[in-house]
């Protein structure tokens, strides 16, 4: 099994193409929400790719880090952190103007109990973000969840397809999405909306919420027949890169593995590596939340790390009761509650 300094460093391993892509852009990074799932390994591949590039470029890592352990490792490595409420305005006025930003704020688990928090994270704040910083390049992460269910069969929405949100969380997504098209357009700033889903690493994911389900003898709801997943290293390669491929108005990228993959088959690979038989319950239903990423495997090429590769990292990972963060995935959720 990878310990988590060993997998810290495999997701913040800069690929030769993000050598070459950082070694074009120019100025400073400013990175807001770094504290959550995929900010601090962002933040550190940013740091490290520089570092090799013999850029002295800075690396500002905004975030309320409410884990201390977190915003220790990022200044360890060299990356100015910044503790900041970015619904405050002083907070927000107080930043540093960097040339790139980088915008992973946002709020979605708890959002069905916290609607007007939620509304205001994924909505107001972008319009305040979006002001504060029209001289810079943005890149803006989204969610597939603005899209809607589409057949198991049809390879997923693509970037034509219009939105149709499920519930409020995905709603304020797209609320999120239209702010800062608006201020795009009205300051001519670069940006580019990243529709992802799902990205994971072995301590969250939908890989793991099924091999703990496995592994555990819990039954696996198989309603949400299919899903997309990429490598959170991978998923946080494209970010940055994306920077390259800001426009005004915004380019819109969805950002995800290749595959369409089977729950059921999904859990039964976990069933192999643990030896014991998936449970489930429900019945696959014939359309599911999907993303076809066809377009970012044109600009970026397809993911380093294999879906195979990420079935057994996440497999001994769980056989080992390795570190987890605590926040389930709800991917089977087909009424956009989380």
């Amino acid at each position: 099994m990878l310990s988590i300094a060993e997998l810290d460093a495999q997701l913040s391993d800069p690929s030769p193409a993000l050598l070459e892509d950082i070694s074009r852009i120019k100025g400073d990074f400013l990175v807001l929400g770094a504290g959550g799932k995929m900010g601090p390994s962002l933040a550190l591949l940013l740091r490290r790719a520089l570092m090799a590039a013999g850029s002295a470029q800075k690396v500002f890592a905004v975030s309320r880090f409410s884990n201390p352990d977190a915003r220790a490792l990022l200044e360890a490595s060299g990356i100015l952190t910044i503790s900041a409420d970015l619904l405050d305005e002083a907070d927000l006025a107080a930043l540093p103007q960097a040339e790139n930003v980088l915008y992973m704020a946002g709020m979605k688990f708890g959002s069905s109990g916290n609607q007007p928090l939620t509304w205001a994270m994924n909505s107001y704040l972008p319009g305040r973000v979006a002001e504060s910083f029209k001289n810079s390049r943005i890149v803006v992460f989204s969610t597939g969840n603005i899209y809607p269910f589409t057949p198991a069969t049809s390879g997923g929405p693509d970037e034509t397809t219009p939105p149709q949100p499920i519930g409020e969380y995905a709603q304020s997504c797209l609320g999120r999405e239209r702010i800062f098209e608006y201020f795009s357009i009205k300051n001519h700033t670069p940006m580019l909306i990243y529709r992802l889903n799902y990205a994971i690493d072995m301590r969250y994911g939908v890989l793991l919420d099924v091999a703990k389900s496995v592994f555990n003898g819990q039954p696996i709801d198989l309603s949400m027949g299919h899903v997309n997943v990429i490598w959170q290293g991978d998923a946080n390669e494209i970010a940055i890169r994306a920077l390259r491929h800001c426009d005004d108005p915004p380019m819109i990228l969805n950002v995800t593995g290749p595959e369409t993959i089977s729950v059921r088959w999904l859990a039964e690979k976990f069933g192999e590596y643990f030896d014991r038989q998936p449970v489930f319950t429900g019945e696959p239903q014939p359309t599911a939340l999907l993303n076809n990423a066809s377009r970012s495997h044109r600009l970026f090429g397809y993911p380093r790390v294999s879906l195979r590769q990420m079935i057994e990292w996440t497999a001994s990972w769980v056989q080992a009761g390795g570190a987890e963060l605590g926040k389930p995935t709800h991917f089977q959720q087909r009424k956009g509650n989380f």
